[in-house]
């Protein structure tokens, strides 16, 4: 239960059994592989823009992704180390539904966003990033919006919403993340983080890290939002920290665990007989549905690696911990005093806190779950999200469908 909790906070949960992700587990055949390679954003966006918006000493530039030409404005915001890019699959469907605009924005310290104090991730300081955008692309008379928000996302749209920057409101749609489960899941939330790898040979490498360990249910979403998780970086056996980093290797088939643990004591004893000499450790992983799956590591001793291209992580979820508390503390208050429609998406009904619980009995939001998704609920089922929402928009006459899509 604590596992379930803690990665329900900023990242995936993996994969339970007889979950959508099931078959992704079971033997492709001879000759057939999946394929991990990386899709581009232009395939699911119209437009990618950086908007200039003031800040006290200089501009920051944040990144968006648009889609559509009229309609309600769809401001969506991503969770925590994710970007914009998460939400590309949802976009392309919820446009052949509904008549709506779509601006995914690259929130601060993520992405492609540049800010100048990229260290500040308080709500109060997201919150206000949110408004400037909106009012650097519409000025005073934007257009009818609906924010919509994932994990840490959804955080921040309540606390932009409850904060009024954003005066043409129409509702609010946040997406797995209520106040009790987020909280209690925050004392175990760094373990969860130092289990991830730290480096990943390729973007590819990465992109079959995050569907086989669950993090991303849906390979064609990974296969486009993965580019916004990591980036390319140069290392070298001289940079400084480097000689006692890991490179995460390719995750790769099922593997015998007896087997697995003679290697990791034959290279163990290499690695005492030969400090500065290149050591690959082998690791398992166990997913909640008793896979093992064996993690190939590569231990850079000094002096013996030319430079190479790896990828690591964008953001450096663990230096974040200080707003944590403040993202999601007296969330479902907040959430509940919001004026606008409410919509509540959740992978499962025992994430419900107890304000949540009454406030739904009482009718103040529409709540929908959504079983058999992880946490990236956006990702794993783009079309049960885009269904639940376009169906929450038309009943409040907020848009209407589209003419050729048949509900």
């Amino acid at each position: 239960m604590e596992k379930q909790l803690h990665l329900n906070l900023l990242a995936s949960r993996p994969p339970m059994a007889g979950g959508v992700q099931s078959s992704s587990k079971m033997k492709m055949g001879p000759g057939r592989k999946r394929d991990y390679t990386p899709l581009p954003w232009s395939q699911y966006f119209e437009t990618m823009e950086d908007v200039e918006v003031e800040n006290e000493n200089d501009k920051d530039i944040s990144l968006i992704y648009c889609s559509g030409s009229h309609g309600p404005v769809l401001l969506l915001l991503h969770g925590g180390g994710h970007s914009a890019l998460s939400w590309a699959v949802f976009t392309a469907v919820i446009c052949s539904r509904i008549n709506c605009r779509v601006v995914a924005m690259d929130l601060r310290a993520h992405g492609d966003t540049k800010v100048k104090n990229p260290e500040d991730l308080s709500a109060d300081t997201m919150a206000k990033d949110i408004g400037k955008v909106v009012e650097a692309l519409y000025g005073d008379t934007p257009p009818p919006i609906m924010i919509i928000g994932h994990s840490m996302g959804g955080a921040v749209a309540v606390h932009t919403a409850t904060a009024n920057h954003i005066p043409s409101l129409l509702g609010l749609c946040v997406i797995d993340v209520v106040e009790g489960t987020a909280m209690d899941a925050l004392n175990s939330m760094q373990n969860f983080l130092r289990s991830r790898p730290k480096m990943f040979k390729s973007l590819e490498n990465a992109i079959e890290w995050s569907v086989k360990s669950g993090q991303i249910r849906n390979v064609e979403s990974a296969r486009v939002s993965m580019g916004g998780q990591v980036k390319k970086c140069e290392e070298s056996s001289s940079s400084p920290g480097v000689s006692n980093s890991i490179g995460e290797g390719i995750i790769e088939e099922e593997e015998d665990e007896e087997a697995e643990e003679q290697s990791n004591k034959k290279r163990m004893k290499e690695d005492d007989q030969e400090v500065l000499s290149r050591l690959h450790k082998c690791v398992s992983y166990r997913t909640s549905d008793g896979e093992m799956l064996k993690i190939s590591k590569v231990l850079i001793s000094s002096g013996q690696m030319k430079k190479e291209s790896v990828f690591t992580w964008r953001v450096d979820l663990s230096k974040t911990e200080k707003y944590w508390e403040g993202w999601f503390k007296g969330l479902s208050a907040l959430f509940l005093s919001c004026p606008v429609p409410k919509l509540l998406l959740l992978a499962g009904v025992d994430r419900l806190d107890k304000d949540l619980t009454i406030g739904q009995m009482q009718g103040k939001f529409q709540m929908q779950v959504l079983p058999q998704c992880g946490h990236a609920v956006h990702e794993d089922a783009p079309e049960k999200v885009a269904d639940a929402l376009a169906a929450f928009m038309v009943r409040h006459k907020f848009t209407e469908f589209k003419e050729d899509y048949l509900c």
